[in-house]
């Protein structure tokens, strides 16, 4: 008997072990917004986060991008994310402003640090306190574990010594971790053994195909009890998947939630496109399984080479080439 089509993915994705758990049930509803449990923190956080790094973009002034954080927050959302990285500041910069006058109170504040050494990591944790103008972050997470040598550096260098003594010191509650090109990279930030609070990682459509953290990561995080962030539901900016036309954003986004996550961070650049992500948040309802395989058989073509995840084929390309093995005598031209 020849199997159809749909059939075949069917098998393909249970026996890729794509099949995962449920997602969170709704732990609570502010405004409409359904909030998740975020892992073994108890936290109850918006499932839909505002991006840091979009809201602080040149695109907005400050004004606009004040203004669409209070009205996040005023929709629901309670989940905040940003980076020293982002923006020279600038995103930190404007967050801290949007906080004032209560909002802070009514927030679950994360930014993220890059530092991999003491020096480093001290360094920026006091920046972001700083220009955040708060006493105490949420959820500080070391940020883009994306080359061989960083969990070594981040274990062995001081960076997690720092980290710990500012939770001991009421600067930060808990701590998490990211990355965006190798899973292994996360894999063995976890492995060795630091009982990490949140992991954030890429998790959309075009995932499951290559290189995928689904696959290889999610699982692990999920038995060890973290809180699961979702990012880049729509490959990266600018939007590298709905792009394609084969998968809408509002479909990238609902595959994205529908996985066994706490939140999924979403960059939003703009009024409209905020007001049309919460909109989708609050009447959001997990997709039934032949949603999920329609749409992993459109996004198939786009996933087979990562194309579609710049994060993992193009930045840090001296990373993706010792990986793989590439030299100019045998990389594709």
């Amino acid at each position: 008997m020849q199997l159809k089509r749909r059939d075949f993915l069917k098998l393909s994705v249970a026996g890729a072990g794509l099949m995962l758990a449920a997602p969170p049930a709704t732990a609570a509803l502010h405004n409409g917004m359904p909030y998740r449990t975020l892992g073994r923190t108890g936290e109850k956080v918006s499932l839909l986060c505002l991006g840091g790094s979009h809201i602080g973009g040149n695109n907005l002034t400050d004004e606009q991008s004040i203004s669409m954080m209070r009205y996040a927050v005023d929709a629901g959302v309670n989940f905040f994310d940003n980076a020293h990285a982002y923006h020279g500041g600038r995103s930190e910069t404007l967050m801290g402003r949007a906080l004032k006058d209560g909002y802070r109170e009514k927030v679950f504040l994360m930014t993220k640090n890059k530092g991999r050494n003491t020096a480093d990591a001290r360094e920026q944790l006091d920046a972001s306190l700083r220009r955040l103008h708060v006493d105490v972050i949420d959820l500080l997470q070391v940020h883009e574990i994306v080359r061989p040598e960083q969990p070594g550096q981040v274990y062995d260098d001081g960076a997690l010594d720092v980290l710990l003594e500012a939770r001991d010191a009421g600067k930060i509650r808990y701590i998490g971790v990211t990355g965006h090109n190798y899973p292994q990279f996360l894999n063995e930030m976890l492995e060795r053994g630091f009982p990490w609070d949140t992991i954030q990682m890429p998790l959309n459509v075009c995932d499951v195909y290559f290189r995928s953290f689904q696959q290889e990561t999610l699982p692990k995080a999920l038995e060890l009890g973290l809180g699961v962030i979702g990012m880049k539901s729509m490959g990266g900016s600018p939007g590298a998947i709905p792009r394609s036309g084969e998968v809408a954003p509002d479909e990238c986004l609902k595959y994205a939630m529908s996985l066994p996550v706490s939140s999924v961070c979403s960059g939003m650049d703009s009024q409209e496109v905020l007001e049309a992500n919460i909109a989708l948040a609050k009447s959001f309802t997990p997709l039934s399984e032949a949603e999920r395989l329609d749409i992993l058989e459109r996004s198939r073509p786009l996933s087979l080479t990562g194309t579609r995840e710049p994060y993992k084929t193009m930045w840090h390309r001296d990373v993706v080439d010792q990986m793989e093995g590439n030299t100019p005598e045998n990389e594709e031209t």
